[in-house]
């Protein structure tokens, strides 16, 4: 018998819910990859709170397929559509609570060194001309995917006024701090984490002009406990402001990776991040097509939505190295909202991704 999407689905229609139906009928199967002998796909539900409720489900369903004649292995995910529940802020002095005068922002201080973390041994910035290339996606999934080669890796959410680092990496509680001032990340992943998201309510807007984003910045590499790492990656907030200007004067970056779509809008922006870490003396380790390609799941074809190859042509019109290119995916999307990147399992995304860390891991950037 051939392996295909139907026979998946057929087999999961049998596989009843404790509150009745089965998951084909109440549409809760999302993304069926069939590649070879290897299946995956997403079980997608209205809220968090039910995804936990149907991990049972969820291994009932991995089980079922791994049976199936023809797979050799079958990976199930879970996600969920709606918003996490919040949780309540714990009290004032128990575990995790951070002191009350511990605050994100204001002018930065004064500084005779670098503003590189102690035991950080290289930092890498991640930026963009533009927003909406996926550049937050590529830092979250290059971040798990280093760590998964055994890496030890720190990511920084500078995005400041549209932090999504707690969202992708799946943590969003308020740091500790035993003094008001040291700040501990949180950790998820295998990734040590740190976003101004964490101390802000998500739907909270920042509004802070420049002095106050530096001072966030200053704050988050030099108050937090990052330990020892191999490489600290910096999500930088779309553009040229004071966020990415900051962190290349005051600190000495091991370098720079611009994220860009294939098509010509995105890559006029690309070119001006390009042009600001020159003016600014950073190092660029290369550049990455994000969105390269589509394929769609249904009958396979390959669309170019936004170009193809620009990103490498552009590479190797400025004598930049040419990192990779990444496809666009609906499971890319289901597993950033869903807080576990797709880099953490065992997709064709995901090994995209290790190779790109693997890349940087051989050229001695990471």
């Amino acid at each position: 018998m051939t392996l295909t999407k139907q026979t998946v689905l057929d087999a999961l229609s049998g596989l009843t819910l404790p509150d009745g139906g089965d998951l084909i009928s109440r549409d809760l199967v999302r993304a069926v990859q069939v590649q070879g002998d290897r299946v995956s796909f997403i079980i997608e539900t209205e809220s968090p709170d039910q995804a936990r409720k149907m991990e049972p489900v969820r291994l009932a369903a991995e089980q079922l397929v791994n049976k199936l004649p023809g797979v050799a292995s079958a990976t199930v995910a879970l996600t969920a559509h709606g918003p996490a529940a919040k949780a309540p802020a714990p009290p004032a002095g128990a575990p995790g609570a951070a002191p009350p005068t511990l605050k994100i922002g204001g002018h930065p201080k004064p500084q005779a060194e670098p503003m590189n973390p102690k035991g950080v041994a290289r930092i890498i910035a991640i930026g963009s001309g533009k927003g909406g290339v996926g550049k937050s996606t590529v830092s979250s999934n290059l971040a798990v995917a280093l760590a998964r080669q055994g890496r030890k890796v720190g990511l920084l959410d500078a995005d400041i006024y549209g932090p999504s680092q707690p969202r992708m990496m799946g943590v969003n509680k308020r740091p500790a701090s035993p003094d008001g001032k040291t700040i501990i990340p949180l950790h998820s992943h295998g990734v040590t984490c740190m976003s101004i998201g964490f101390m802000l309510p998500e739907e909270q807007a920042v509004v802070w002009r420049g002095p106050m984003l530096m001072g966030a910045l200053q704050q988050m590499l030099g108050q937090v406990q990052w330990g020892e790492l191999d490489v600290l990656l910096v999500d930088l907030p779309p553009g040229t402001g004071d966020v990415a200007m900051t962190l290349c004067q005051r600190s000495k970056l091991t370098g720079a990776i611009v994220v860009s779509t294939p098509q010509d809008v995105a890559l006029l922006d690309a070119r001006k991040a390009l042009n600001m870490f020159e003016t600014l003396k950073t190092p660029v380790l290369g550049l990455i097509e994000n969105m390269s390609t589509f394929h769609c799941p249904k009958c396979g074809h390959e669309t170019h939505i936004f170009g193809q190859g620009g990103v490498e042509a552009e590479a190797k019109a400025v004598g930049l190295p040419f990192l990779g290119a990444l496809p666009i995916s609906l499971e890319t999307r289901l597993a950033g909202d869903s807080g576990v990147p797709i880099a953490a399992g065992d997709s064709p995304m995901a090994e995209a991704y290790a190779a790109l860390a693997a890349r940087l891991v051989a050229g001695g950037m990471a």
